[in-house]
């Protein structure tokens, strides 16, 4: 593991995004328990993550941080700056084409912004 071969700490970032526009209309009783169920998966994901991370030997914590109104690839930009990160290492889907278009691509968003360097990686299964 590059983290721990180099003496690192890692912070682990899961980023909610808040869907503001679906079809049809969700009432807001219905988005909010769509939110809370996000935040509930995200915090699962960093527990099991943080729990693999400690028992490679690493420092490690981890954030949940919520991106209503702004895109997840800005938030990891802001918090690699305040924490401050030497390295971002990012996952990517691997999107192409009309998926990327129509989905965006925060993974690019982060290697175009980013103040340090970043290591992507592939999703096993890139769709």
């Amino acid at each position: 593991m590059l983290a721990r071969t180099l003496k690192a700490d890692i912070r682990l970032i899961h980023v909610v995004i808040g869907v503001t526009t679906l079809y049809p209309p969700m009432s807001a009783p219905a988005m909010q328990t769509l939110l809370d169920q996000l935040r509930s998966s995200g915090e699962s994901i960093l527990h099991d993550a943080t729990a693999t991370v400690r028992a490679a030997g690493v420092a490690v914590d981890s954030r949940l941080i919520e991106a209503l109104g702004a895109e997840a690839g800005e938030r990891i930009i802001e918090q690699a700056g305040a924490w401050p990160a030497d390295l971002i290492v990012c996952g990517t889907h691997g999107r192409r084409g009309v998926r990327r278009i129509l989905m965006g691509s925060d993974a690019e968003y982060i290697l175009r912004h980013s103040p340090v360097p970043v290591l992507m990686i592939r999703a096993r299964e890139a769709t």
